[in-house]
């Protein structure tokens, strides 16, 4: 069962279309798993509809730009020059399933380009046609632990396969984590199986370990 969402404000940006894209990617990824969030956001795109045409009944409702938003979505390979489909004969198995703006990204699974970052965890970045914030797949190894790390940006997280733990509860797919500046968190994933987020970060993080502080200064922010 999810049971973390986005919060209203950020459905609510979502939905009038001025979220940036980077964080309008997770947001898109998790009302895939979430029925209740896709609702909600179907409900506020209407109602900001409606208000708008009781506020100025001369003019006319302009509801292109959430459509130009899931539009942007829509053709992340396009805008990233990247036009492979997704391989059907790719030998990665643990990434099927996933919500379409993310097999989009991801394109050729084959062609996935997975960088091992720490004992436990490994980063494949992904191209989003945007220059915010980096948006990559995170995988924790089955039983493997984070090390200890805060965060000097927002960070969005949104659980895609199997499930991982920090301080702070337990993280199942579909559920979406907000880490705001200053948060610190230690992410373990449980022992049965791989854990795959999509992650969405405006900083690089920072080890806060003696090991993670020698790592701090080769930590850069990708955006693509």
């Amino acid at each position: 069962m999810i049971k973390y969402h986005p919060n209203i404000n950020t459905l609510t940006e979502f939905a009038s279309g001025s979220l940036d894209t980077a964080a309008a990617i997770a947001v898109n990824a998790h009302l895939h798993f979430c029925h209740h969030c896709r609702k909600q956001a179907q409900d506020l795109q209407l109602l900001g509809g409606a208000m708008l045409d009781i506020n100025s009944p001369s003019v006319e409702v302009d509801s292109s730009v959430l459509d130009s938003l899931m539009q942007k979505i829509d053709n992340l390979e396009t805008q990233s020059g990247n036009n492979v489909q997704p391989s059907s004969q790719s030998t990665d198995s643990g990434l099927a399933g996933l919500p379409p703006v993310v097999t989009k990204m991801i394109g050729n699974r084959n062609k996935l380009k997975w960088k091992k970052l720490t004992k436990g965890l490994q980063i494949a970045p992904l191209t989003t046609g945007q220059s915010h914030a980096e948006v990559s797949l995170h995988k924790i190894s089955a039983g493997g632990k984070v090390m200890q790390h805060d965060h000097r940006g927002q960070e969005y997280t949104l659980v895609l396969k199997g499930s991982f733990s920090d301080e702070s509860g337990v993280y199942q797919q579909g559920d979406f984590i907000l880490k705001q500046p200053g948060d610190i968190h230690s992410p373990y994933a449980a022992a049965n199986r791989d854990c795959i987020c999509l992650t969405v970060v405006e900083a690089p993080v920072r080890f806060t370990s003696l090991l993670g502080k020698f790592l701090n200064p080769f930590l850069r922010l990708n955006p693509a």
